[in-house]
């Protein structure tokens, strides 16, 4: 098992939970516009401003996860970690294709 399951080795993530918590905001001012039938078009550009926030959290995520737990794998020279790696971020991709 690499360290970076290991939960005391996992990356941290923390600083996405302001990212976040500005996300559940944005998601209760949809809500709030759809209960005051407010113009559909403004709606849907509060949604794609939702979606936006959501794959940049997802981008940095994944941007820590190659940095910390891929790349030291790679750096130990395991080669069936390295294979799991690579085979569990084709599964990954996969999953959203």
């Amino acid at each position: 098992m690499s360290a970076c399951h290991s939960k005391n080795k996992h990356p941290d993530h923390s600083g996405e939970m302001s990212r976040l918590n500005r996300i559940l905001g944005q998601i209760d001012g949809v809500k709030k516009m759809i209960k005051e039938r407010r113009y559909c078009p403004d709606i849907i550009t509060q949604l794609r401003a939702i979606n936006s926030a959501t794959k940049a959290v997802e981008r940095r995520l994944l941007e820590t996860h190659l940095e910390a737990c891929v790349s030291e794998t790679f750096k130990a020279k395991n080669k069936k970690g390295q294979q799991q790696k690579i085979e569990e971020l084709i599964k990954l991709f996969k999953k959203f294709d």
